[in-house]
């Protein structure tokens, strides 16, 4: 079985449609991919109706924007039931937030680089999550920068002087929400030092007692060492370790099933839907 629990389409910042992505796992030989765009759930009808006519396996999923104190936290909701009124709440405010964000930092970009909202606005296209991998997309487009990770690498990162904050709420509250909603929370890339700061091991050790399931352990942004780390803490935490692609379409390097969750970690975590 070939499991890939972290994909996305053009809802939030992928390149690929909702159905582009199912056809695209199909080809990858995936046999269960989930969805799970940037804080919307938008593109769950369209992939599950292409996933089943392919014979995929297809789980519902959101990757939701949190923080703790200032560290930024993407956590993975796998199976959350789409309509639970603070879940719809929290998600609707999250992608409010990034769309202020984003006109801040368009404005305080084109000072420098040339663009307008209306640059932006040709790739977010009808994005439900408005973010700054639209603004990397205008940049390219434009001829500023070779790729979107050359923009992140010298524009768009959290330290730059355009980076302007949005909200998000606690992590420890995601987890609450996702959990109450039936949904099974699931940490994504815990150790990605290259996004910028990652939070310590009490986190994780905290975020588990709040009732986190699993930690995204094989994924392109750790290395070996980070791996190790994160498998002893899953274990010491009962925590589920996963591993998913984190696939963008062509705006990123990572391919479909460069990273899979084992079929025994996806029971342990279909096991504690609510």
């Amino acid at each position: 079985m070939r499991i890939d629990l972290h994909t996305h389409s053009t809802v939030s910042d992928g390149t690929g449609t909702p159905e582009q992505v199912m056809h695209e796992a199909y080809e990858a030989r995936l046999d269960i991919v989930a969805l799970t765009d940037h804080d919307s759930i938008d593109g769950w009808g369209e992939a599950s109706e292409v996933a089943s006519g392919l014979g995929l396996g297809f789980v519902p999923g959101i990757e939701i924007s949190a923080k703790d104190r200032w560290v930024s936290i993407h956590m993975l909701a796998l199976w959350p039931r789409p309509f639970d009124e603070d879940l719809v709440a929290m998600l609707a405010r999250t992608r409010e937030a990034r769309l202020t964000r984003a006109r801040e930092m368009v404005g305080l970009i084109a000072a420098d680089y040339p663009i307008t909202w209306d640059d932006v606005m040709e790739f977010s296209g009808d994005a439900a999550t408005v973010g700054r991998p639209h603004i990397a997309d205008a940049l390219v487009a434009r001829g500023w920068f070779p790729t979107r990770d050359a923009v992140f690498a010298d524009v768009l990162h959290n330290g730059s002087a355009y980076y302007v904050p949005h909200y998000a709420p606690d992590v420890h509250d995601a987890v609450r929400v996702i959990r109450a909603a039936g949904g099974v929370p699931v940490f994504a890339h815990p150790a990605a030092h290259a996004r910028g700061k990652v939070v310590p091991d009490r986190v994780i050790r905290s975020l588990a007692a709040a009732g986190l399931a699993g930690l995204e352990i094989d994924h392109r942004d750790h290395d070996d060492a980070s791996r190790t780390r994160l498998h002893d803490l899953a274990a010491k935490h009962d925590l589920v370790p996963t591993g998913s692609s984190d696939y963008h379409g062509e705006g990123k390097l990572n391919r479909l099933g460069e990273n899979l969750t084992s079929p025994e970690a996806y029971e342990a975590l279909r096991a504690q839907r609510g």
